[in-house]
């Protein structure tokens, strides 16, 4: 949920000012996407620092609760704060010797994670987004059967997924397709090649559509021929170990939680080695944010509002890959 009162994020940070310079978090508090740019939060202001390109188009479509201000003002800002954090993984040494030098009597605090932590729980506008990219990659999964015939390569149909994308209404795709043909898809992110469809592949997709920055995140399997017996095994227990960790989300269950009952479903098909990632994950304005469903990740309860996907899979080096993701409104 966005701060509403910025005291919410200095008590988060345990400082007296925060700096934001995450792209995705500058967008996701100021409404505005830059490609340079900083958020300075202080006990009862929020502004948007930008340079010249952006200053007339900020000011006029900025977030009810921001001003808009120079990239230059940054020092006259700071003037008196004892303590501002910075969001560690996003400024680099340069830059952080650059506002030591110029801000003697700044102390500038490292940190990690603040406005992720709001971003996990959707509003509702931001998930009326969601929704958009989410119909429309259903779409394009409806659209895949009728071009897996004669000699189509991977390469050829991730080409018709950017297109479907942009032609059905999104902004573009979330991340670069996943189109994987026969022993490709034992691969969890293989990049399509120049492999040419052939009668009897499993045919592995991963795409997801984006609009207005949100983003949708789909796994399906099409099979060209009948199943065969391993086929047909791994295909029923993945769908299960899916549709049992959906059934299982709701408020306050943990990502452990999740993780574990996809793997004790696997492991009862003698096939949990073969599940090589986590469960899930958050997704939002970034394909990955937020919550990690992973037995590995720190333990963490789902909020109410939060989108994280499902995606148990199986892959068996030198024969095939199956993964059926889809992705869940936690209410």
């Amino acid at each position: 949920m966005r701060p509403t009162r910025p005291s919410q994020v200095l008590q988060a940070a345990k400082t007296g000012a925060f700096l934001v310079s995450n792209l995705t978090n500058i967008r996701y508090l100021s409404g505005i996407e830059l490609s340079t740019g900083f958020v300075l939060i202080k006990s009862k202001s929020m502004v948007l620092l930008v340079d010249g390109r952006y200053t007339e188009a900020a000011k006029r479509n900025v977030r009810k609760g921001l001003t808009v201000a120079d990239l230059d003002d940054l020092k006259t800002l700071l003037k008196g704060v004892k303590r501002c954090g910075f969001e560690a993984d996003n400024v680099t040494v340069s830059t952080i010797g650059i506002w030591k030098r110029k801000l003697l009597n700044t102390k500038f605090v490292q940190s990690k994670g603040i406005i992720e932590e709001f971003r996990r729980t959707k509003e509702p506008d931001e998930r009326k987004s969601f929704r958009s990219a989410q119909r429309i990659t259903h779409q394009m999964m409806d659209r895949i059967p009728s071009v897996l015939k004669g000699s189509i390569t991977e390469k050829q149909l991730a080409e018709k997924l950017r297109q479907w994308a942009v032609e059905l209404g999104a902004d573009g795709l979330s991340f670069d397709p996943i189109v994987a043909f026969g022993t490709n898809s034992s691969s969890p992110h293989h990049h399509p090649s120049s492999r040419k469809l052939s009668k009897g592949h499993v045919v592995q997709i991963d795409i997801g559509a984006r609009v207005n920055g949100y983003c949708a995140d789909q796994s399906c399997v099409f099979f060209t021929a009948k199943k065969t017996p391993l086929q047909k095994r791994v295909f029923a227990a993945v769908s299960e170990a899916k549709s049992a960790s959906i059934n299982a989300i709701k408020v306050g269950v943990t990502n452990h939680k999740l993780d574990q009952i996809a793997r004790d479903i696997l492991k009862e098909e003698n096939l949990e080695q073969y599940f090589t990632h986590s469960l899930g994950h958050g997704v939002g304005l970034d394909i990955h944010e937020g919550v990690s469903l992973s037995l590995k990740a720190k333990k963490t309860k789902l909020l109410k509002g939060e989108i994280i996907t499902i995606e148990p899979g199986v892959y068996i080096p030198e024969k095939f890959g199956m993964r059926l993701e889809e992705e869940i409104i936690v209410v």
